[in-house]
């Protein structure tokens, strides 16, 4: 039956998946798929990482699962460990989860609980931005600004302010390097200010924003310059790395290139790599520790929080990657494929921009170069284009209305960490030739 079931971007009926052997997926009619976008910028160590299974298989013959509030074991110690130690000195608490969804939200009710615990229970709004995306829950779709997916929930989600992007191809007022990153910090210190900073949990922000926008930075010193904020108003700052971080901008936290290290994290995606699903919230130690010393503990979490063979697939992927020192791949290569990219694309009028860090990367469409006007959204050139690649045997992941919130098109980049310049040379010839084969007119 699931393989009638329609695609969310006008694939048709669905192929059915068999098997897929590192950057490859193969479909029962034999048909070879090179994953140029880790399926949603998830799959870090690409499919059927022999280490990877061999560890699911071995915890699998020992025990699936003890339940985390009854039980502790080898693999959540150690991945607790792993995770801090990449995370950094200032963090000293995980709460495990499902996906990045419940990490978002865990990260949310964490921030709420701080508060409550500081005495300061008033302190229960967020601030987010305008063409964000942190997840389908109700509380982490409340804090994302991406309108087509939260319309048919509107009325049901939390109150929440929204500030601007904080995107350079299409600026604030037009502005550009400090007086852009001056003007988003300002605007978000009058929110603030508008309501009421003894009202206001926190800033929820991605570094890299993913499918919302197509792979932005923010600006270089923007992360800085928010954080300076939050800290002046008793904000909490809650970085959501679902998709950027576990090392697929390059660091293990995509923060650490701003140098910024917020109170809240999120991370899931890349943190299994697919294997089995994985998630997780750290929490500073200061944030952690007053929570522990008020409450007893983190009054979030669910069945299957610290999943035990979930852990294990999560610490095999994490050793693989430090020891195969694929951060450093992906921080240098990512570079040298963003340039190919452009090279390559440089020639479609249609290609407006291409950007992004590590292997994280976008690129947007456009009608006119020049003006950056979008093509026109009925068009829907980025699925058309993603279809096309796809029956050329490509992978991408196609994203639209990062423009007022319909028109705009872009697609992710976002291989395995672990793929190989062949592969990546692939992934940019079958590109291009989905790109001169999908026609961009209105």
């Amino acid at each position: 039956m699931s393989a009638n079931r329609p695609a969310g971007w006008g694939m048709g009926a669905l192929p059915r998946i068999v098997r897929g052997v590192g950057s490859y997926l193969y479909d029962a009619a034999g048909k070879r798929y090179l994953d140029g976008s880790g399926g949603p910028a998830a799959f870090s160590l690409g499919h059927a990482h022999p280490e990877v299974n061999a560890a699911i298989a071995a915890q699998l013959a020992k025990v699936a699962c003890g339940y985390r509030y009854l039980f502790t074991s080898e693999p959540l110690e150690e991945l607790t460990s792993l995770m801090l130690s990449l995370a950094g000195s200032e963090y000293g608490h995980i709460v495990f989860s499902g996906s990045g969804s419940e990490a978002v939200e865990s990260a949310l009710k964490v921030a709420l609980q701080y508060w409550d615990a500081r005495g300061m229970p008033a302190k229960r709004r967020f601030i987010a931005r305008e063409r964000s995306y942190h997840g389908n829950t109700l509380g982490a779709l409340s804090v994302s600004g991406f309108q087509e997916r939260r319309r048919p929930f509107e009325g049901s989600l939390l109150p929440v302010s929204f500030v601007s992007a904080a995107n350079a191809y299409r600026p604030l007022r037009g502005l550009s390097g400090a007086a852009l990153v001056r003007a988003l910090a300002e605007e978000l210190e009058e929110k603030i200010r508008s309501l009421g900073a003894d009202q206001v949990a926190g800033f929820i922000f991605e570094p890299v924003v993913g499918a919302a926008g197509g792979a932005v930075p923010a600006p270089e010193g923007y992360a800085q310059a928010v954080r300076a904020v939050c800290a002046r108003h008793q904000l909490l700052v809650i970085a959501d790395e679902v998709m950027c971080g576990s090392g697929r901008c390059g660091s293990w936290r995509a923060l650490e290139h701003d140098r910024v290290v917020p109170d809240i994290l999120a991370v899931g995606k890349g943190l299994a790599g697919g294997y089995v699903p994985l998630a997780a919230t750290i929490v500073t130690q200061e944030l952690g520790n007053t929570i522990r010393d008020a409450h007893g503990a983190f009054l979030t979490g669910h069945t299957y929080s610290g999943h035990t063979t979930a852990c294990a697939a999560g610490l095999a992927v994490q050793r693989i990657v430090q020891r195969d020192k694929l951060l450093a791949r992906v921080r240098e290569r990512g570079e040298v494929l963003k340039w190919e990219l452009k090279s390559a694309l440089e020639r479609f009028a249609v290609v407006g921009d291409v950007r992004g860090r590590g292997y994280l990367i976008g690129i947007e469409f456009v009608r006119e170069r020049a003006t950056r006007e979008p093509l026109p959204a009925a068009r829907a050139f980025s699925q058309a284009l993603g279809k096309r690649a796809f029956e050329d045997g490509l992978i991408v992941y196609p994203c639209s209305g990062n423009v007022a919130g319909a028109a705009g098109d872009t697609l992710l980049v976002a291989p395995p960490y672990n793929a190989s310049d062949s592969e990546l040379a692939e992934l940019i010839e079958k590109l291009t030739r989905a790109i001169e084969r999908t026609p961009a007119g209105g």
